[in-house]
């Protein structure tokens, strides 16, 4: 809606969308790993009991993030959950990982790669009918 608000017949936002900037949360940090290489987005994340037991030591986004993770999911899946930009959950990620918070789970990249993987997902998603039940064409 034009104030903000969800429309009320659509599904509730997790939370409000925050009003501070990406770079103030992580101050400033865009390279979230040693080597400079984004985490990608399809990596799987999953809080460790350490992290669940410090939980309420933890600050604001870093908090959300390890109480969001009590079931593995994708760094995508995390960032769209919680409203945060993507950039921020790899970088805070990447830092709880390192605290022993996280268990991080990056995919194998040959995996990620492989051309019949997508080609499957592909055919799957148009094996799904439309919302008047017509199945899309294939190419």
């Amino acid at each position: 809606m034009a104030d903000g608000s969800p429309p009320p017949d659509g599904p509730e936002p997790v939370g409000p969308a925050p009003a501070v900037r990406p770079f103030l949360v992580t101050a400033g940090r865009v390279a979230p790993t040693a080597s400079g290489r984004p985490v990608p987005v399809e990596t799987q994340v999953v809080a460790t009991a350490e992290g669940l037991a410090v939980l309420d030591d933890l600050a604001f986004e870093q908090h959300d993030i390890v109480a969001a993770c009590r079931r593995p999911q994708s760094v995508a899946e995390l960032a769209a959950r919680l409203r945060l930009h993507l950039n921020v959950v790899r970088v805070l990620a990447e830092d709880l990982r390192a605290a022993g918070h996280l268990v991080v789970h990056v995919p194998d990249s040959g995996v990620t790669h492989d051309a019949s993987v997508l080609r499957r997902v592909i055919d799957a998603l148009r094996a799904i009918p439309d919302s008047r039940g017509v199945l899309r064409d294939s190419d």
